[in-house]
């Protein structure tokens, strides 16, 4: 038994292939550009295509669900890993995760190996498209429109350093039939025995069948960020993706998946079954002419499941207000934006007091 197995949370493993790309003109690691599309050198501008092989498929390939057991795998049994630089041998710790960086020494690509050998090589990645200064732009966009966000807070804001990283999805497409049953309710004003006017509603049973197909319903597989920040940057137009080429990570941090496939499908059968309730709901409301719809029960069956492993480009930065560290995100292909800001005390208390004093005003006007 090794060391590793019985003692250490670091494991050391070799890149896994050489991904640089010198640039021809001065001989430095060309990285990839948003801009262009294409492989881009820092130190003297020159530019270059991605090469494509027509023989290749040009996005990630569907795969059936039902043969994803190979990678249940997801207990990496590390937090960290040692890696040996091909370019220079030099070692440098990375995130056990963590399949794309920069070698700290000599400032070559690195693609290696998770810690756990068992896990698969994703099949697509949706590219940046947004560069880091056009992330900053965004972000300074979108905090000025915070209206409790104190305004020292917005015209002090500076991003600190963008750190580009791909992230990892699974998407799932899915044929879905749904037998359900359940009561719509119809609304009609009545004079009461006070001769005042009320509401009441009479409910009607109701059943029926619903079927619906579902495409790239995405399912992060990352636990080390912030869930709601990153479901703050959605959606990600998953069909614009590539087959996966190394290229494509040159010069960004990439991390692999923690969510396993199976989990991640009984996730999204949830989100998948909450929408079909909704959908249902708005269907019944339109046929039947209703005003609401209750206990309602819908039985679903699934088919032709097929998922892919993507990375999708996300910008992570953060800035600093009166001590206080806010992160936040922004979306590399769409240049959305979520995050944290501070809030102004005085500014709900004035927006509350508000919202009071009009209501109070329009109930004294029908009074």
């Amino acid at each position: 038994m090794s060391e590793f197995d019985t003692n250490l949370d670091t494991k050391t493993v070799s890149t896994m292939e050489e991904t640089d790309k010198k640039c021809p003109s001065c001989g430095g690691v060309m990285d990839f550009d948003p801009q262009t599309g294409g492989l881009t050198c820092p130190y003297c501008g020159h530019t270059e295509s991605i090469p494509v092989n027509e023989e290749e498929p040009g996005v990630a390939e569907e795969l059936d669900l039902a043969s994803a057991d190979h990678v249940e795998n997801c207990n990496w049994g590390a937090e960290k890993k040692t890696v040996i630089c091909k370019a220079c041998g030099a070692e440098s710790v990375y995130d056990a995760l963590e399949i794309s960086a920069v070698c700290p020494f000599c400032g070559s690509n690195q693609v290696m190996e998770a810690s756990d050998q068992k896990t698969m090589a994703p099949g697509g990645v949706v590219p940046f498209q947004i560069t880091d200064q056009k992330a900053s732009e965004l972000f300074k966009a979108w905090i000025k429109k915070k209206w409790f966000c104190p305004k020292l807070a917005k015209e002090s804001a500076k991003a600190k350093h963008f750190k580009g990283v791909y992230l990892p999805y699974w998407t799932f497409d899915a044929k879905t039939k749904s037998q359900y049953s359940g009561e719509y309710g119809k609304d009609k004003r009545v004079k009461g025995s006070d001769g005042q006017e009320h509401t009441e509603t009479t409910w009607y049973p109701t059943k029926g069948q619903y079927a619906e197909d579902f495409d790239d319903e995405l399912i992060c597989a990352t636990t080390n960020h912030n869930q709601s920040m990153l479901m703050g940057i959605e959606p990600f137009r998953t069909a614009e993706n590539k087959a996966y080429k190394p290229e494509y990570v040159a010069g960004f941090a990439a991390e692999r998946y923690a969510v396993g496939v199976k989990e991640a499908w009984e996730m999204a059968k949830d989100v998948i079954k909450g929408k079909l309730r909704d959908n249902i709901s708005g269907k019944i409301r339109k046929e039947k002419d209703a005003d609401h719809v209750r206990n309602l029960t819908v039985e679903t069956v699934f088919s032709g499941l097929t998922y892919k492993y993507l990375l999708l480009p996300v910008w992570i930065s953060s800035y600093k207000y009166k001590d206080k560290v806010y992160q936040f995100m922004v979306n590399g292909q769409t240049g959305k934006v979520s995050g944290k800001t501070p809030i102004s005390i005085p500014k709900v208390i004035i927006t509350i007091a508000g919202i009071i004093l009009i209501i109070a005003l329009i109930a004294w006007l029908n009074s």
